[in-house]
């Protein structure tokens, strides 16, 4: 497992925010304990010719210099566009290291999936998963698909790849639930919708035809916005996943035939840190 972190991504939070840094500094510590032989790598920030792909220039001028929260889940931290970048270039590098055949993971915040092409929405700033996934086809992979697991729709990315002919989109989430949206399926757009406290099989099947269908495809990459907000005890949400779905994720991932990246979204349990261990061990489990 290579995993992309920078460690500056915990450097900003606000009290009371879900996103708060101890996602993130509780899990690292916890990985590198257990997995000392996992490759470790500082990614990039991403740069402003690879943003207007998918961002317009109003729009990320604006998280540069705006001193202005642009909702209550989206303050205008100090230096947020730093943070962001960091983000979404650790999403493009994980994407490009999986063309390499390494399972890669993106282990950084702010998270990506709702970001609009001129907006900020649901703590995201830029949508890191839709560069990544550009990024690709930029430099020559031929389809991509995105598959999306995190509780709440991934309507930024949705947005931002609909109609796109090279790239399929399968986001399986609570509805009703924010943002209401994810409700029907179209083009190379593929929605699950999932009531609040749906049983755990239903929610898994649901996912694994999700998977089905992006890889009737034939991707040459696949992406996943890996959340782990569908844990039973996740704050914010209403779901009934339990620790071991996670880990039946990675094992799916770790018996495809296709170059792998997945990128952290959202999970705000405190059980964060080993739901994410769950995940990527078995996804790396040899």
């Amino acid at each position: 497992m290579h995993v992309f972190h920078d460690a500056r991504c915990a450097e900003y939070g606000r009290a009371g925010h879900p996103d708060r840094p101890e996602r993130i500094l509780r899990t690292v510590p916890l990985l590198k304990e257990k997995h000392q032989g996992w490759k470790w790598t500082h990614p990039e920030a991403t740069t402003r010719d690879q943003l207007l792909l998918v961002h317009s220039p109003e729009y990320i001028d604006e998280v540069c210099f705006s001193r202005a929260d642009f909702d209550s889940d989206c303050p205008a931290y100090p230096h947020i566009y730093d943070h962001a970048a960091r983000a979404a270039g650790s999403a493009i590098s994980a994407a490009r290291n999986a063309g390499k055949g390494e399972a890669s993971f993106s282990l950084m915040r702010p998270p990506g999936h709702h970001a609009l092409r001129g907006r900020a929405m649901g703590f995201c700033y830029f949508s890191n998963i839709a560069l990544a996934g550009l990024d690709a086809l930029r430099r020559g992979v031929e389809r991509v698909a995105i598959w999306d697991f995190d509780a709440h729709h991934g309507n930024g990315t949705e947005a931002l790849v609909a109609h796109h002919e090279r790239i399929a989109f399968a986001s399986i989430h609570q509805y009703p639930g924010w943002p209401g949206t994810g409700t029907r399926s179209f083009a190379n757009i593929h929605n699950y919708p999932i009531a609040p406290y749906s049983p755990r099989a239903h929610h898994m099947a649901a996912a694994e035809r999700s998977l089905e269908v992006l890889l009737s495809v034939e991707p040459q990459l696949l992406l996943v916005s890996a959340g782990f907000d569908a844990f039973a005890n996740d704050p914010i949400t209403q779901m009934t996943l339990e620790i071991e779905d996670f880990a039946s994720f990675g094992t799916w991932l770790r018996q495809l035939d296709v170059p792998v990246a997945a990128i952290l979204e959202g999970g705000y349990s405190d059980e964060l840190p080993e739901l994410v261990n769950a995940f990527l061990s078995e996804w790396d489990n040899c």
